[in-house]
């Protein structure tokens, strides 16, 4: 039987997963972008950068249109601060129990996920990477592994059974994914990354070559990467791969420097709200529960809060 997927966020990393597994499963997607909808709708998704292709899949930003359905799984794709609201929005008019994905950077998706009585929560990582470009277009920048797991978070709900067979989908749709029973390791070594590399991002600009070619930005990056993996260590958790090994094999000149700063240095440029709260914010609030010395996160995220305010104001009123 084809697989019945909703994929909650169709940008940057939503419209990978989504034109990826419309090869392969029944997909529909819900996205608050107006403009995004309606060119999908008229002309497909459109891919570039790596595997360019053009993808076509039901899409809506009206709830309505959604009443009723039922979904095997929902991947939640969005900005983690639109998480609640986005679930609120989809409760009264799905049908079924279908298994709560989320992919999405920074902590509080899950448990958000976990306030849906008797749900199968799942969550993960993935390495992939890409951009939205303009409405109907996204760039594919990288392609990478994908780990998904059953929530050990509150109750158990589920087992690694019920998710296996979106993991032999994504598989199938060339998404690189591997089905763990325990998948907090993958996700606080994504989590390290984003919570050192995308507000650093944004300082500099967007400009990724600035992150890695100063030594004291350099520094910088080892620094509060030392401070984030203090604080998850005391938080009892633990690493599936190194978190800043991608930050070491630029340094050491085994993959090429892109020209992909983060998506937060995306949101910066365009004024919107970053997830600065969800990442390195968490690791300031955690550093200072657990009473964890954390000074270079905690001046980064001070600085990138200040930094959201500008941006937002400079597009609200452009000279």
């Amino acid at each position: 039987m084809t697989a019945k997927i909703l994929i909650v966020g169709c940008g940057a990393i939503g419209g990978l997963f989504a034109s990826a597994l419309s090869k392969v499963a029944e997909v529909t997607g819900f996205d608050a972008n107006a403009e995004h909808v309606a060119a999908i709708q008229r002309d497909g998704l459109r891919v570039i950068g790596k595997s360019p292709r053009v993808a076509r899949f039901e899409i809506t930003g009206d709830i309505e249109a959604l009443r009723g359905t039922r979904f095997d799984a929902i991947l939640f794709l969005i900005k983690s601060k639109a998480t609640a609201a986005a679930l609120a929005q989809l409760r009264p008019v799905l049908s079924g129990n279908p298994v709560l994905v989320t992919l999405q950077n920074g902590m509080g998706n899950a448990e958000v996920l976990l306030d849906v009585p008797n749900a199968i929560v799942a969550r993960g990582a993935t390495m992939n990477a890409g951009r939205y470009v303009e409405p109907g277009v996204v760039e594919n920048l990288i392609e990478g592994k994908t780990w998904i797991g059953r929530v050990w978070l509150g109750p158990e709900r589920g087992t690694v059974a019920d998710i296996a067979a979106l993991g032999a989908t994504l598989n199938e749709a060339g998404m690189a994914t591997e089905i763990v029973a325990d998948p907090m390791g993958a996700v606080w070594s994504k989590f390290v990354f984003n919570c050192v590399m995308n507000p650093l991002g944004a300082l500099m600009m967007g400009d990724n070559a600035a992150r890695h070619n100063s030594p004291e930005m350099r520094a910088l990056i080892d620094d509060m990467a030392a401070e984030c993996m203090a604080v998850i260590a005391a938080l009892g958790g633990s690493f599936a791969f190194p978190p800043m090994e991608f930050v070491a094999k630029i340094r050491a000149g085994e993959v090429p420097l892109s020209k992909h700063a983060g998506s937060m240095a995306l949101d910066i440029a365009r004024g919107a709200p970053t997830e600065i709260d969800e990442l390195t914010g968490f690791i300031v609030r955690e550093g200072d529960r657990l009473g964890i010395a954390v000074p270079n996160c905690r001046t980064v995220y001070r600085l990138v809060k200040g930094l959201e305010l500008a941006s937002q104001a400079r597009v609200a009123n452009p000279r």
